[in-house]
């Protein structure tokens, strides 16, 4: 079995050599086998030959390469063992970024988590606290100022948070529930104290000018205003007639929360009407091609029912009005409405604008005659204020009159002025009686000063200067001021005085022998003036300073009597002693 298959092994390898091509190539050309064997073998002993010298000429660079394989292979050795450590580093790199992506993704859904919960902590947060701001302005912030009332809104929010949140059972609500419950009593109390204060609180005919605040009702009437500023103040009542006086009307659905005066409301109906007039009266005229009467009679069976319900709502507010200044700016609504409707070429209503100045004309002249006759009848002895400033019957006409005068520019009215002049002539009559209480001459003239200043500055800031009623109590501030510094003057330098006024009239008559021994007293009052002029000018600075609540009357005032007190030192005396004047020079100079 062995032999057979060597036999077959041999075999096998003859068929694969017989298959070689160079084999073939030699038993076609009949070569002899034995001797092409040696001519291979000698040629491999050539090729062994040469690859040996070959091998020795390249010795020495086989050498030098194979140090430089060394060399390479230690290099290559060396970044093995870098990479190495490269590649544990960033293993442990890896390591670490994950573990802070891990962390990454914690803090990341804490922070959603936290941002989640953030605006509904925040905003329960802000519900519930109560700040100092509120605490502030619900209990020491007036119930009339603006801010009262974004506070109020603020306590009444947390208030329907806290409940909401008693149902919840929440322990947070337990910490301010208390101090809310507070700050809603003070705020009730507050707004209920308002309510008494406006309850009604309409112009009527207590709300006087010469009638004194809770002078007349008992105990469970309401008391005439409190202030009657709303009542002779014209405040930013006269925008009616300048801004406002084209400003959209008052929609009553949108603004029925909001409080206005009366003429607000006249001035937004009338200018509705004028403006839908107008336009009602040019249809006409175009459309209908009517003009004159045919179009005014046309138009008034169009609008006639609506002007006689406007008069006649006009004529149920006027029969029980008794502000002036709201029947007055009507009246200079009326008037600027009608010079508008003319302007646009429209004479339709002015029956209607009569009809309306015939209501308000009558009421105004009845209601500033009542004002007029409470300043005559004003008994200052029952009046409880008696001190030596502005009286409020003074303020009250000031106020009045400087609003009349500065609205009436425009449009003046000789009647109006007529019943000015007598309220004038009846506050003046009134001041007088007013200074008789007092009974000192020096508190006479201080009430009436303080009284004609304030007055006249009032006057002054609103109207134009050369009014006549400015220059009236001009004269009788000027006039009293004089009189006033003569009287301050007197108990500390009456005696130069007396002696001035003496020699003047004895000068004037030329009686040199009573001027003579006149001359003789002079050296004691120059000595007399000389040791006290200095604190008697400091008695009366203080004594005016205190007198004048206005610093710049006080100021003029004082001006006024050093003034005098120089001319009494300087001219007169010397004048009309002139032996003495070298000798009130040298104690000047003196001093």
């Amino acid at each position: 079995m062995d032999d057979l298959s060597n036999t077959l092994n041999v075999n096998e390898v003859l068929d694969k050599n017989l298959e070689d091509y160079e084999v073939q190539q030699v038993l076609r050309n009949g070569t002899d086998l034995r001797e092409y064997a040696l001519q291979i073998d000698r040629g491999i002993k050539e090729a062994e030959k040469r690859s040996i010298e070959d091998y020795l000429k390249e010795s020495e660079n086989i050498g030098s390469l194979h140090n430089q394989l060394e060399d390479c292979d230690k290099i290559l050795e060396r970044m093995e063992s870098m990479l190495i450590g490269f590649q544990n580093d960033l293993g442990s790199i890896s390591n670490e970024i994950i573990s802070l992506q891990k962390r990454s993704v914690s803090m990341s859904v804490q922070l959603s988590n936290r941002q989640v919960l953030k605006g509904p902590l925040s905003s329960f947060i802000e519900d519930l606290a109560v700040s100092e701001t509120l605490i502030f302005g619900i209990n020491s912030v007036p119930v009339t100022d603006k801010e009262f009332m974004v506070q109020l809104a603020i306590l009444n929010q947390k208030l329907n948070f806290v409940k909401e949140q008693d149902f919840k059972e929440t322990k947070a609500c337990h910490d301010v529930k208390d101090v809310l419950e507070k700050l809603k009593i003070k705020a009730i109390s507050k707004v209920r104290t308002l309510d008494k204060l406006k309850y009604e609180e309409n112009p009527t005919k207590d709300d006087l000018m010469g009638i004194e605040d809770g002078s007349k009702g008992g105990f469970f009437q309401k008391s005439n205003l409190k202030n009657k500023s709303t009542v002779f103040t014209i405040g930013n009542r006269g925008d009616v007639l300048a801004q406002q006086l084209e400003a959209p009307i008052i929609v009553p659905h949108v603004q029925q929360k909001i409080k206005y005066a009366y003429e607000a409301l006249f001035r937004s109906l009338q200018y509705a009407l004028v403006d839908n007039g107008c336009r009602e009266y040019l249809f006409i005229i175009e459309f209908f091609h009517v003009k004159g009467s045919h179009a005014q009679e046309l138009f008034e069976r169009i609008l006639g029912k609506t002007l006689s319900l406007l008069v006649k709502n006009v004529e149920n507010y006027v029969s029980e009005c008794y502000d002036c200044l709201a029947l007055f700016l009507c009246i200079q609504l009326i008037n600027r409405y009608q010079w508008m409707c003319h302007k646009r070429a429209v004479s339709a209503l002015d029956s209607y604008w009569d009809s309306l100045q015939a209501t308000f004309w009558p009421r105004l002249e009845y209601v500033l005659k009542l004002n007029i006759q409470s300043v005559k009848d004003c008994d200052p002895a029952k009046l409880s204020n008696k001190e030596l400033g502005p009286h409020y019957i003074t303020r009250r006409y000031a106020e009045f009159s400087a609003a009349v005068l500065s609205l009436s520019e425009q449009f003046p009215s000789e009647e109006l002025s007529s019943l000015l002049l007598t309220l004038q002539d009846e506050v003046h009559c009134f001041l007088l009686r007013m200074a008789a209480e007092f009974p000192q001459r020096v508190q006479q003239l201080i009430f009436l000063i303080n009284n004609y200043d304030m007055i006249l500055n009032i006057l002054m800031e609103r109207t134009r200067d050369n009014t006549k009623e400015a220059e009236s109590f001009r004269e009788q501030l000027q006039a009293r001021s004089a009189e006033y510094v003569e009287e301050i003057l007197s108990p500390h330098f009456g005696g130069m005085m007396q002696f001035v006024k003496e020699g003047e009239q004895l000068l004037e008559g030329n009686k040199k022998a009573e001027l003579a021994a006149l001359e003789r007293k002079s050296l004691s009052l120059v000595a007399s003036f000389s040791a006290g002029w200095k604190q008697s000018l400091e008695e009366i600075h203080r004594e005016v300073l205190v007198s004048f609540p206005n610093l710049v009357t006080g100021s003029g005032l004082l001006q006024l009597a050093l003034t005098s007190l120089v001319q009494y030192y300087h001219k007169k005396v010397y004048q009309t002693t002139p032996g003495t004047g070298p000798y009130l020079l040298r104690s000047r100079n003196r001093k």
